[in-house]
């Protein structure tokens, strides 16, 4: 009896959409470093908003990524050291 040939999987893993909250300072000049910081990555972005206030220090960018456990703090690290970034946690 002859065994059966192995081929390795090649569809891709599924990777859950995971929610990240960004709080920076800077205002509305500083997205386009934020969502730069995502795509450079290469991790799908869905949902993005922004909420920029006039007189307040903070914003904040919220959003859902597509990206592994393992990914996770690599990407939020990455935000981290954005100069205007004060704080990118996961939801």
């Amino acid at each position: 009896m002859s065994a059966a040939p192995s081929f390795p999987a090649t569809r891709p893993a599924f990777l859950p959409r995971r929610r990240i909250a960004t709080y920076f300072t800077g205002g509305i000049e500083e997205i386009p470093a934020l969502v730069g910081a995502l795509a450079e990555t290469g991790r799908h972005v869905h949902d993005l908003s922004v909420d920029v206030r006039d007189g307040v220090s903070e914003s904040s960018m919220a959003c859902a990524v597509l990206v592994s456990a393992e990914e996770m703090d690599a990407l939020l690290d990455r935000l981290r050291e954005l100069p205007a970034v004060v704080s990118a946690e996961p939801v």
